[in-house]
């Protein structure tokens, strides 16, 4: 038996796998080693999980996380993971775990847009080209953090429709002050601002709106999909903000020139398929 984890920065998915089968399955916070320590990372896979994934020795853990992009990074998360299980542990980036989870063995083109985004051609085993993400202040194009930092200025500068601005301080129970706080003082700021971004979901008829998520959208796939041989390869996507946002996900491609093959909100299922046997 062995424990595959699927972490964004929000959320991490745990499975105890038994061949083809999910054993348990459970959700912690999401864990990054570029916003938390290694202290930080134990405590909460210690305190969060269930005690079914402590209960003997593995026969391997496979940790796929946001943020472990580098041999430190992934050095971070390891040793957490080894002190916690004592198991033997591989740490990969969550961008080959998404490749893993949508397209298994075959090659083509793999996207996560959820609370970060990211895009690699994957050749069926590993990552073959990556165009970088640079997190949620120098990227991540169409993501939750990105989506909810243009509208949260927006409704800051007075640009987005004063009935959206009402409706949603009044919703989130937030005052500009609250908002500056969160961004600029949380140590996980493109969390808080890729909740914010849901609100947009509830008012897609609204132009401002709908404008807003397709131009981001488009913004992914030109500064990232453009530089992939994109017509060559299916493209798949996974995240809740590309299921969220699928319709207009799709239009975007359309207009791109691009058919998806497949859009949904996790990787376990793939993941499980990926490495069983092996």
């Amino acid at each position: 038996m062995k424990i595959i984890a699927e972490s964004s920065s929000t959320r991490t998915e745990w499975a105890l796998v038994d061949g083809s089968s999910i054993v348990e399955h459970a959700f912690t916070e999401g864990l990054n080693p570029f916003f938390q320590t290694r202290r930080e990372i134990s405590h909460s896979i210690r305190l969060e999980l269930p005690d079914a994934f402590f209960k003997r020795r593995w026969e391997h853990v496979y940790f796929y996380g946001a943020g472990c992009t580098s041999a430190e990074k992934k050095k971070i998360v390891s040793a957490s993971l080894v002190a916690q299980f004592k198991t033997p542990v591989t740490v990969e980036s969550d961008l080959l775990g998404a490749a893993r989870g949508l397209l298994i063995n075959e090659p083509g083109l793999a996207c996560i847009i959820g609370t970060g985004s990211n895009s690699c051609l994957y050749d069926g085993n590993d990552i073959e080209k990556n165009v970088r993400s640079l997190g949620f202040i120098l990227g991540d194009e169409g993501s939750g953090a990105a989506l909810g930092r243009i509208f949260v200025s927006d409704c800051l500068k007075n640009i987005a429709p004063v009935e959206l601005r009402e409706e949603f301080y009044e919703k989130f129970r937030v005052t500009v002050d609250d908002i500056m706080d969160v961004v600029y003082t949380n140590a996980s700021p493109n969390r808080s601002l890729s909740t914010y971004s849901f609100f947009l979901s509830e008012h897609l008829d609204n132009n401002y709106v709908y404008d807003l998520v397709y131009n981001e959208i488009m913004r992914f796939f030109v500064r990232n999909i453009s530089q992939y041989d994109y017509h060559s390869y299916p493209i798949s996507f996974v995240g809740a903000v590309a299921c969220i946002y699928s319709e207009i996900l799709k239009a975007v491609a359309a207009d791109f020139g691009v058919t998806i093959k497949k859009i949904v909100r996790c990787s376990m299922p793939g993941l499980v398929e990926y490495h069983n046997g092996k």
